[in-house]
């Protein structure tokens, strides 16, 4: 049995589906309120947990010894007011699936990080898996509540957990264009005139399910791995989803006095309106990063090679037309295009 959390999620969803393809049965933590779309071809397929990552008490009835646990639950946001419900999420939540795995006794455990666990600073542009963690005005609230949980995964293999680590860089896939990273894609459908002048690094999807599969398949235990395909200019990456979707690409490079200006214009629009800002502080700063992340650890320990951008991307623009059809869903959401890893 494979035990997932946060499996409805853009990285989770994928990882049930391909497990159930190959024959394994899914058990999937998800809360009350939460959107299960994702999983509809496969919801008859799955035993259906309901509960949170907060609750201890849940989680040792609901891991069983022999059990595969993925652990893929995390809030990501940039903004202050959540920044206390993300870090009691993100790292109390991920201490309490430790001590559930330790308890029970699982196979193994993998713990889906994120590249901004890994720290950065200005110096430093080529990032990988041994490259220390710097306290550093580069990294978000959301990277230091992921760095955090790493440790917590960290102090249950010292106490004997089998588990391993991946940190992916920003997910794309076919998924919910109104959250996480898959709002790029919305972004370029609306065909908007600016585009940061930074880099994303950027992994498919379905390359993140693939290796959290061979991993809990594998021998490997107390390691981490990067997850990233390549690194691509913001102007680039919209450019070809807008052409993908028959759009218009954005055309303007913001500057930095733009975004300086655009962060506390939606922060003075939050306290008015109690709408979400469609920028921060923190996603402004981090559109303007060049940092690279190494892929060379995973695809030698798994002889492992990642899809293409060009793949990732008609893939992910024709199924979102598909899904979406000629208009956007109603209502503004975050049309957020700074999306920091």
């Amino acid at each position: 049995m494979v035990f997932i959390t946060g499996g409805n999620g853009l990285i989770g969803s994928y990882a049930a589906k391909l497990f159930i393809r190959q024959g394994y049965k899914v058990r999937l933590l998800h809360r009350s309120h939460s959107q299960l779309d994702s999983l509809s071809d496969v919801a008859d397929r799955i035993s259906w947990v309901e509960g949170d990552v907060l609750d201890p008490t849940l989680l040792t009835d609901a891991i069983q010894p022999g059990d595969w646990v993925i652990h893929a639950a995390a809030v990501v946001s940039f903004l202050p007011s959540e920044r206390q419900k993300m870090f009691k999420v993100n790292v109390e939540g991920t201490t309490n699936v430790v001590n559930a795995c330790l308890r029970k006794n699982v196979r193994k455990l993998c713990f889906v990080s994120s590249v901004a666990a890994l720290g950065r600073n200005k110096k430093k542009l080529l990032i990988t898996e041994t490259t220390p963690w710097e306290e550093s005005g580069l990294n978000t609230a959301y990277a230091q509540s992921k760095y955090l949980a790493e440790l917590e995964v960290w102090r249950g293999i010292a106490e004997g957990l089998p588990a391993v680590i991946v940190n992916p860089s920003v997910v794309l896939g076919a998924g919910d264009w109104n959250r996480s990273s898959t709002r790029l894609f919305r972004y370029a459908w609306n065909e908007h005139l600016f585009y940061p002048p930074g880099t994303v690094n950027y992994v498919d999807v379905r390359d993140v399910a693939e290796v959290i599969y061979k991993l809990i398949n594998s021998n490997i235990i107390s390691e981490k791995f990067i997850l990233n395909a390549g690194n691509i200019p913001y102007r680039d990456l919209f450019r070809g989803m807008a052409e993908s979707f028959g759009k218009k690409p954005p055309k303007i490079e913001a500057k930095p006095w733009m975004t300086q200006i655009g962060w506390r214009t939606e922060w003075l629009r939050s306290l008015i309106t109690g709408k979400a800002p469609l920028i921060t502080r923190e996603t402004a700063r981090s559109a303007y990063l060049h940092h690279r992340y190494s892929n060379e650890k995973v695809m030698n320990a798994l002889d492992f090679s990642f899809r293409s951008f060009g793949d990732t991307l008609q893939w992910t623009c024709n199924a979102l037309a598909e899904k979406y059809g000629n208009q956007p869903p109603a209502g503004k959401t975050s049309d957020n295009y700074m999306t920091p890893k």
